[in-house]
């Protein structure tokens, strides 16, 4: 048996994870063209801050890989030829497969913008796009971020810990609106505010202004000029489709996948960013780009590869990020509708997170320590907790297993209510009566 995995992120390693407790013997082979193969992307975050070195963005040894036993070819699959079973790879070489993995993540959503490719436009993708802000980041630069969501905030931090005062740029009116409700935005852009950055609203980019090949300035729509070394953006991510696009698998934004995340071909599975997988919350298929379900679904796909046939059920999308040095957790479905600072999905985020529940907002807290509950009818179907944290596991688990709230709901929705211990006490009692 020849396993074939395309892309070397979380979901691919997690794929050959789970084959290898299945089936020892079996061949296993990763490609990818990544010159870094498997790191941590939500680490470049922190490395653009200083807070972690290189090394620390590599989680597995090279025991670790070995214990795995797959050959690894750093290779570009320019084409899948489903009808004979094999990859066509950038050297002309062929490769078959028995049973393949589409694990090709997703890119950042370029920038339109005419200028878009002077030096000095910069994105958030991959290990050596950040060091190639580290290169331009110098002391006394000036910087503008365009774009919304989490990478937005991550780059804008970026630049600000190695001295470069930051311009950010949205085009909405307030910091990520879909996700975050207007309380939650403005603690963010005050906290944004007090560290010195400058944030301008219902601002757009028209043009990014070069001189001798380097970003100079920008012009914006409303007609004003802004002088600038570096034009950092993320207005959001697209799946790479290219591979199943040409080998004709189902496809709607990101490649459609049943509850084994099988492909319209049998032979043919995907999981991670490029994936579109079924949410029994919502009954849609919809797109996440959040570290923990692609290693969740390239996991089950393993198994599935590997014969083991397990669904792959979907958990309600959980992440814990920082948002302009505060520790924030987004829980279900929060969300506002759309956000006009981001194109299609975020990297960060997931769809759930941005239906409009049926549900009544229970809020309690300020500033440093917030939190937003939503209730439905007789359960909690999500949250966003920041600052302090001690409610969000307790909140993640409620919310996972539709626990009845009907107890405590009147208690919740007093506008009095101290939500946090309200939460704590009850789901306690309900451990303590589990046992």
């Amino acid at each position: 048996m020849r396993y074939v995995i395309i892309g070397t992120g979380v979901a691919g390693i997690s794929a050959i994870e789970a084959i290898r407790s299945v089936d020892r013997s079996g061949e296993v082979i990763l490609i990818g063209d990544d010159p870094h193969a498997y790191y941590s992307r939500p680490g470049l975050a922190y490395l653009l801050t200083g807070e972690v070195q290189d090394k620390t963005l590599f989680p597995k040894s090279r025991e670790d890989f070995i214990k795995l036993k797959f050959i690894y070819k750093k290779a570009r699959v320019m084409k899948i030829d489903r009808a004979g079973k094999t990859l066509l790879l950038h050297d002309k070489s062929l490769l078959s497969y028995d049973v393949l993995l589409v694990a090709t993540g997703a890119s950042a959503a370029p920038l339109t913008a005419p200028g878009a490719n002077l030096q000095g436009v910069v994105k958030l993708d991959d290990l050596e796009d950040a060091r190639g802000i580290l290169k331009y980041a110098k002391r006394g630069r000036t910087a503008v971020v365009v774009g919304g969501g989490i990478t937005a905030l991550e780059l804008t931090e970026g630049l600000l810990a190695r001295g470069v005062h930051v311009h950010y740029l949205l085009r909405s009116d307030r910091y990520w609106k879909n996700v975050l409700d207007e309380q939650e935005s403005r603690i963010v852009e005050a906290r944004l505010q007090e560290e010195g950055v400058t944030l301008h609203f219902r601002s757009e980019v028209k043009e990014i202004i070069g001189k001798s090949g380097k970003v100079a300035g920008i012009h914006l729509t409303d007609g004003r000029k802004m002088k600038c070394d570096i034009l950092a953006y993320a207005v959001g991510i697209k799946p790479r489709l290219g591979l199943a696009h040409n080998a004709e698998l189902a496809i709607d934004r990101g490649i459609l996948v049943n509850e084994f995340l099988q492909t319209n071909d049998p032979a043919i599975y995907a999981a991670g960013d490029v994936a579109q997988v079924y949410d029994p919350l919502t009954g849609r298929s919809v797109l996440d780009s959040l570290w923990s379900p692609a290693r969740e679904q390239g996991f089950a796909a393993g198994l599935n590869m590997a014969g083991e046939r397990k669904p792959y059920i979907k958990t309600v999308p959980f992440n814990v990020t920082r948002l302009a040095g505060l520790t924030t957790t987004i829980i279900g479905a929060v969300g506002s509708g759309v956000d006009e600072d981001v194109v299609g999905i975020a990297r960060g985020d997931s769809e759930t997170w941005r239906q409009l529940p049926d549900a009544i907002v229970a809020q309690g807290g300020f500033d440093m320590n917030h939190v937003r509950v939503l209730i439905g009818e007789n359960h909690i179907v999500g949250a966003v907790v920041m600052g302090d944290q001690k409610i969000s596991t307790p909140l993640q688990k409620m919310v996972e297993q539709r626990l009845d709230i009907s107890p405590i709901r009147d208690k919740l929705l007093d506008k009095n209510a101290k939500i946090a211990d309200v939460i704590v006490d009850y789901w306690t009692h309900h451990l303590m009566a589990a046992k």
